[in-house]
């Protein structure tokens, strides 16, 4: 199957769009018809186990290695017809930033720089500036942490001034405190306009920092969408601290609602299906108060992404 290169197939209203994607290593299949649509202006996290086919398909995306069937484009533009065009206004860290440690930060990112338009030279001092690096751009890169080194490839993908920047596991070898800055870098370039395509497999970072996700194993696309409309279609838990947990358990079983109900310390334990209105949890509250029952606490939560990850997806670990 050869690769679709035809414009009409494509809409400018995504920032990345991708129609059947296929790549093949041999008999293996790391990118498995791979539809997927990244909105302008939003941050998408790409989600999934290690060897899902993540860095794969941000490799097929960036012409580093060829795609066996499908269509794709980047900020509108037809790859690989239009790959120059399209990478012109993209940022991209592949794997981890990799940089020649006997130069310095600025030095590096002069390097990088040459190579790009007249304007990249001038982006230099605000893009160190814009990760937090000024005070360390005349240091060796030798001498940065795992953090820095991260910021520093940040700093390069902004040289290029990018409306889409492609970010490979950016949170890797981070400490909170280095997670917590690269997030918040991520939601202003959001805030500016560009597209920030995450690939991660940290779950609670990704539903952090993003908007809507792709959930990929196997090199499928499973589901995606925003996080709050996949997350709505949970089960809605909801947890009752009261003063006689037995009566309240005998009062709700006496009601119409639809809920599997059990008894632990302290009080109840309710699962409701999923896209269960939430006024069924002031309905609760009024069954026990009227029925002579103490309610002490109501605390309803809905699922995290990392628990409904973790059930629509058939496997974690194995080598990328």
């Amino acid at each position: 199957m050869s690769v679709t290169t035809s414009d009409e197939a494509l809409s400018d209203s995504y920032a990345l769009e991708t129609h059947g994607l296929i790549k093949r290593f041999g008999a293996s299949t790391a990118v498995d018809g791979v539809d997927l649509r990244v909105p302008r202006g939003s941050a998408f996290g790409y989600l999934g186990p290690n060897g899902a086919g993540k860095t794969t398909l941000i490799r097929v995306l960036l012409g580093l290695t060829r795609a066996d069937g499908g269509s794709m484009s980047l900020l509108g533009y037809s790859v690989p017809r239009h790959r120059d065009q399209a990478l012109v206004r993209v940022g991209a860290i592949v794997d981890e930033p990799r940089f020649s440690g006997h130069l310095t930060g600025r030095q590096n990112l002069q390097i990088l720089a040459a190579a790009r338009e007249p304007e990249a030279p001038g982006r230099i001092d605000a893009s160190l500036e814009r990760v937090g690096l000024s005070h360390r751009a005349n240091d060796r890169v030798s001498k940065y942490s795992m953090g820095m080194r991260q910021r520093l490839g940040v700093a390069s993908c902004l040289l290029g001034d990018p409306q889409l920047l492609i970010l490979d596991e950016p949170m890797n070898g981070l400490d909170p405190a280095g997670m917590q800055d690269m997030r918040a870098m991520i939601r202003s370039f959001v805030a500016e306009g560009r597209t920030v395509v995450l690939s991660s497999h940290l779950l609670d970072e990704i539903e952090r920092t993003c908007d809507a996700v792709a959930i990929v194993d196997h090199g499928k696309v499973i589901r995606q969408g925003p996080i709050a409309e996949l997350l709505a279609g949970t089960p809605l838990e909801l947890q009752v601290e009261c003063s006689t947990p037995p009566h309240a358990l005998a009062l709700l079983k006496e009601t119409n609602l639809d809920a599997a109900i059990s008894v632990n310390d302290g009080g109840l334990t309710l699962v409701f299906a999923a896209n269960t209105n939430r006024e069924v949890i002031a309905e609760v509250n009024r069954v026990l108060v009227e029925g002579g029952v103490s309610v002490y606490r109501l605390q309803a939560d809905q699922a995290s992404l990392e628990s409904w990850f973790l059930e629509v997806t058939s496997r974690l670990g194995g080598p990328e």
